[in-house]
């Protein structure tokens, strides 16, 4: 019982000692020591057909890319929380991504885990499960902002 106690206190005395983001607010894709920050925007709404809504992404990739199928992310948080972050797949359309939802089809998010890696807010996000060569979103529930990446 002891060796298990004793164990336990040195897995949380470890720290991170990776790659830090260089700034707060921002997902960086973690290529081993490298980090690569996700292409911040604002997805533009267009109503559709009866209910549907159409986020639109001005571009038809993204400048952060990665050729890791299920890519890790880093992020400082500081006014946006890591665990509201919800990950989508794009459509490209007409030069532009896009992510069409309504009431009877709701985009359907794909699961990140996020763990807490230090006490001054650094987060890890891991997606978990492998995605395919596209364009993808991470968003806040219920905002318009957007960090966008490529896997390709």
């Amino acid at each position: 019982m002891a060796a298990l106690l004793a164990f336990a206190g040195v897995a949380s005395a470890q720290k991170y000692t990776g790659p830090r983001p260089p700034k707060p607010d921002l997902p960086y894709l973690k290529h081993a020591e490298t980090l690569v920050p996700t292409e911040a925007g604002e997805a533009r709404e267009e109503k559709g057909k009866k209910d549907d809504i159409t986020y639109v992404i001005a571009g038809a990739s993204s400048s952060a890319k990665t050729p890791l199928a299920s890519p890790i992310l880093l992020m400082e948080s500081q006014k946006l929380s890591a665990d509201k972050l919800e990950l989508y797949k794009l459509e490209v359309r007409n030069g532009r991504r896009e992510l069409t939802v309504s009431p009877k089809k709701p985009g359907k998010a794909i699961r990140v885990t996020v763990t807490k890696l230090s006490s001054d807010g650094l987060y890890k996000l891991e997606v978990e499960e492998s995605l395919e060569a596209g364009e993808y979103s991470l968003t806040p529930a219920v905002e318009n902002r957007v960090f966008c990446f490529q896997v390709f």
